[in-house]
C-alpha cells in the first residue's frame, strides 16, 4: 500500500474528504518523525512502537573496490509490532 492508497482508505473509513484525510495522514507522519528526531519513543497501543536505535561504528568492505573501511556510528529508526498487529497478520 502506498501513501496515496492509505489516504484513500482513511478517507473512506472516516467519511472525510481526501484533502482532509491527506492532512490527517501527513500530520501523523510528521508527529512521529518529530518525536523520533527528538529522541522520544512513540507507542501506539495495539499497533506497535517506533523508536530510535543506535548503531555502533563497524568495519565494512566496499564491494566494488574490496577495500576495508569504517562505517561511522549512526542512529536508525526502528519499529516493533504490537501483539494485536502480530495476531491480525497471522490470521
Amino acid at each position: 500500500m502506498t501513501k496515496t492508497e492509505l489516504i484513500s482508505v482513511v478517507a473512506e473509513k472516516t467519511d472525510l474528504k481526501k484533502k482532509d484525510a491527506d492532512a490527517a495522514v501527513n500530520a501523523v507522519v510528521a508527529a512521529i518523525t518529530e518525536a523520533l528526531a527528538s529522541g522520544e519513543k512513540v507507542s501506539i497501543v495495539g499497533f506497535g512502537t517506533f523508536e530510535v536505535r543506535d548503531r555502533k561504528e563497524k568495519q565494512v568492505i566496499n564491494p566494488q573496490t574490496k577495500k576495508k573501511m569504517i562505517a561511522p556510528a549512526s542512529k536508525a529508526p526502528a519499529f516493533k509490532a504490537g501483539q494485536a498487529l502480530k495476531t491480525a497478520v497471522n490470521k
